[in-house]
């Protein structure tokens, strides 16, 4: 099992990382948010460090949904997802190795870019590394609920916004987190244990959410 599940999150990581689109567009659009933000408000530095943790959740946010919009699709067209459905390895296992690479690719750059954003808009290092901190744990839930709601949406016309629909209220609590996690502790307060309360969830969705997964795509594929 744990060689099939190894070569399901190879192969997944190697065609990824092949297509640009799978992290240049995300990574760019995340890029293009952020850049936007003090022109759409102020370049006041008081009122950027104070919000910028804000902006680079929502842009993540988005960044997230973009990419998660096509999770499935080329599985469906060339067949490969109703192989998956078939074999002896539970479905589950095999959707948390795929969705680990589709992670790896799409979310990780994002977190790395973090930290030089980060100093162009003049922030200390204690934030940047609690902004990159929450968004480690927080991404996690993002394409986890991202990988549940295209299952939900398979075969409709109009996916992506239904999609949009359905993921956007699932996630608002974990961005809002996040979001008040770094904000207390630019204020000062400890906030050891909102940090675990969302490592906590974001386990939890691992646990759970690939067999949630996995069970919504074998009632789409009607397996």
């Amino acid at each position: 099992m744990l060689k099939a599940a190894w070569f399901v999150f190879y192969t997944e990581l190697l065609l990824r990382s092949r297509y640009s689109q799978e992290w240049l567009y995300p990574l760019c659009f995340f890029v293009i948010v952020i850049s936007l933000f003090p022109l759409a408000f102020t370049p006041d530095p008081s009122f950027l460090q104070t919000y910028f943790p804000g902006c680079v959740w929502i842009a993540a946010l988005l960044a997230s949904l973009l990419s998660s919009t096509h999770l499935f699709s080329a599985d469906i067209e060339d067949g490969n997802l109703e192989q998956l459905a078939i074999s002896e390895i539970p479905l589950s296992v095999l959707m948390l190795a795929k969705l680990t690479a589709h992670w790896l690719i799409a979310e990780l750059p994002l977190i790395l870019i973090t930290p030089l954003l980060g100093l162009l808009f003049h922030l200390s290092f204690s934030v940047i590394a609690m902004l990159c901190l929450t968004l480690l744990l927080g991404t996690p839930i993002l394409t986890l609920m991202g990988g549940l709601c295209v299952s939900l949406t398979l075969g409709l016309r109009q996916q992506g916004v239904v999609l949009g629909l359905l993921m956007f209220p699932l996630v608002m609590p974990v961005l809002i987190f996040g979001v008040n996690i770094v904000q207390q502790s630019q204020a000062g307060f400890s906030v050891t244990g909102a940090i675990a309360f969302l490592a906590g969830l974001s386990l939890l969705t691992l646990q759970f959410l690939p067999w949630a997964i996995a069970v919504t795509l074998r009632v789409s594929l009607d397996y």
